[in-house]
């Protein structure tokens, strides 16, 4: 069983300081390369998908969040208002309102539809310090979030597709949803009182989801305050369960904040907002790449993806050379010297890397190397030209295989 947060601070990937506060961790460089080649990806697969990226503040007066009802329903989890001047603002606890009205902001024409708007902003949320740990709970995130525009028509298709870019990085990542659940409203007042949205809404998200053949489980009280959502649910090596990835459709905020789109009529017309996160937060899709990989990421994801092995001092001019090629090529690579203990002694330190590259005499005399697989294959050595090619074509695949 492996505990991010053990892990994650053996692997040199975040820490935490006292004087910057709990539920506030800092990257280090490995965790920062293993969060930038997440969001690389994930910007990627969107664009591939028609998404448009923007960025929005994370400051916003105190009124947006009344007209979008977050304030009413969401305060409590809300950090308090920041008195500027006769104005209050607050730190977001979403990025919905901003992109609703980053939308409003133009006129839209029917032939635009579907509008999808994407964004990797971040939020905060005042979660009390008994509930905090590690990256899983913390007060600054940084959200995969995205909201698509579109008529009602529109909205069963943009939501199926939501659901296999989901899937896509799933496949990408090497993780399996524990199960997919339809989260609906249950007992209490923090829910938006619009019962006909609400069954508008939960009838186009169960034909998604009966339409997908995907099993899933109805939850009630699970629901967001203006709309009910599918919730992509992983389990951690306890068996415990979070959500990670969601897709909702929302009747609620497209009237709050009155969005319209002129139709093929002339006339103007209100459009479905659907919001969906492929990852959800950052913090936390690392936190379950860890434990579920025990820090041997995938190649692609992995901090060090080559780690090159000069037997001697004699090598480390080669070493090097291949070190500047890999650099070329966009891969990361670390060379690991006689200076850190014997050729063994290194290969064992280097045993979550994917991809251990040995160079001794004889292979240095060629530009050959000898590969070693992290799942302990072995290679007869080979030209480093044709090494770094196909390690380089299974990364820029994103491929979960260490070797065809």
């Amino acid at each position: 069983m492996h505990d991010h947060r053990k892990l994650g601070r053996e692997l040199d990937l975040f820490d935490t300081n006292p004087l910057i506060g709990a539920g506030l961790p800092y990257w280090l460089p490995d965790g920062a390369a293993v969060r930038h080649t997440l969001e690389e990806y994930i910007r990627t697969a969107e664009r591939r998908a028609g998404y448009r990226h923007v960025y929005s503040p994370v400051l916003g007066k105190r009124e947006l969040y009344e007209i979008s009802g977050h304030w009413s329903h969401y305060s409590d989890d809300m950090f308090p208002p920041m008195e500027l001047g006769a104005e209050q603002v607050v730190l977001r606890p979403s990025l919905c309102p901003h992109h609703a009205l980053i939308y409003r902001s133009r006129s839209h024409s029917y032939r635009e539809l579907p509008l999808r708007m994407a964004e990797l902003g971040a939020m905060y949320r005042s979660e009390l310090s008994g509930v905090l740990g590690g990256l899983t709970r913390v007060r600054a995130i940084q959200l995969n979030d995205a909201h698509i525009f579109c008529t009602l028509d529109q909205a069963a298709e943009e939501a199926q597709a939501a659901l296999e870019l989901i899937r896509g990085a799933y496949r990408a990542l090497g993780i399996s949803p524990a199960r997919y659940r339809l989260s609906l409203p249950g007992p209490g007042g923090k829910y938006v009182a619009a019962p006909e949205l609400w069954q508008r809404s939960t009838a186009l998200l169960t034909d998604v989801l009966d339409r997908s053949g995907l099993p899933y489980e109805a939850a009630e009280g699970e629901a967001a305050f203006y709309g009910p959502k599918i919730d992509v649910q992983v389990a951690d090596s306890a068996g415990r369960e979070s959500t990670l990835s969601t897709v909702q459709v929302d009747f609620h905020q497209p009237a709050r904040f009155d969005l319209h789109y002129i139709g093929a009529d002339g006339a103007k017309h209100r459009p479905v907002m659907i919001h969906r996160s492929v990852i959800g937060s950052v913090e936390r899709a690392v936190a379950h790449l860890v434990e579920q990989h025990g820090g041997a990421f995938p190649a692609w994801l992995a901090p060090t993806q080559l780690a090159i092995l000069p037997v001697s001092e004699a090598e480390l001019p080669n070493a090097g050379a291949l070190a500047r090629r890999c650099t070329g090529l966009g891969l990361r690579a670390e060379i690991a010297g006689p200076e850190r203990g014997t050729l063994g002694a290194r290969i064992r330190e280097a045993r979550l890397v994917p991809y251990q590259a040995v160079i001794g005499a004889r292979e240095a005399v060629d530009d050959h190397v000898a590969l070693r697989l992290r799942d302990g294959r072995r290679h007869d050595p080979q030209p480093a030209d044709d090494v770094l090619a196909r390690i380089t074509a299974l990364i820029e695949a994103h491929s979960t295989d260490l070797w065809d």
